[in-house]
């Protein structure tokens, strides 16, 4: 294991707490076990860990998420995200690789969420032909939570979103009976209509999507009466 890798599994083990682990676990549906460290105490460990330790170079950086990967408990995994969103503004175009894995592995929606729409939103920004080629492969994927990724991380561009292109992508993905994609073309659709609620009003009054994804998508312009 990664000197890094190792002495962040050391500080959140001396962290943790066996009573809160049980209900942490039963909320992400028991699929990962626990140390029991809520998100503001995590949140302060890895600010005393950056404090202390810095950050690693970016050439370790992939070693040190799959070190963090493989270990049992769910925030070694949060805290491999925290690391990359640490970085975000300085990862080179290969470190799309590392991403790609995270939304693979021990996949949910909390791991894969934190990804798309934070770094690998930064990281379509600046490696424009990097999104060019994941987006086309992870559009046509079989795996549901690439493909959620592409619809979810144009999440906080506001004016910046291509919307013509975000529609594409939700129409490459109707019919689905999948909640997490018909959960994320309403989120999508509701974080864009902040910004143009007449074309979203339009795209869905045109486009037959799942009744989740409709009710989503207007939740905020009816709170608003629009």
């Amino acid at each position: 294991m990664h000197p890094y890798a190792r002495d962040l599994k050391a500080l959140l083990t001396r962290n943790a707490n066996p009573k809160l682990a049980p209900a942490m676990a039963h909320y992400m549906r028991d699929q990962f076990a626990y140390l029991g460290i809520k998100s503001p105490k995590l949140a302060e460990l890895l600010r005393e860990h950056y404090r202390d330790h810095g950050v690693p170079p970016l050439a370790d950086l992939d070693r040190i998420v799959r070190d963090l990967w493989a270990l049992p408990a769910r925030e070694f995994q949060y805290a491999a995200t925290s690391l990359l969103g640490k970085l975000e503004t300085k990862l080179p175009a290969v470190s799309i690789r590392t991403m790609e894995f995270v939304m693979v592995t021990k996949s949910w929606w909390d791991t894969v969420d934190s990804v798309c729409t934070g770094t690998l939103a930064v990281h379509f920004k600046r490696h424009p032909k990097v999104k060019e080629k994941y987006l086309a492969k992870w559009r046509n994927s079989k795996n549901f939570w690439l493909r959620r990724a592409t619809i979810l991380f144009q999440l906080n561009y506001k004016q910046d979103t291509d919307f013509p292109l975000m529609q594409d992508i939700i129409r490459e993905n109707l019919g689905s009976k999948e909640f997490f994609i018909n959960k994320a073309i309403g989120w999508t659709l509701r974080q864009y209509s902040r910004v143009d609620a007449a074309a979203v009003r339009k795209f869905v009054a045109e486009t037959p999507l799942h009744p989740l994804s409709r009710r989503e998508a207007l939740k905020w312009l009816e709170r608003r009466g629009l």
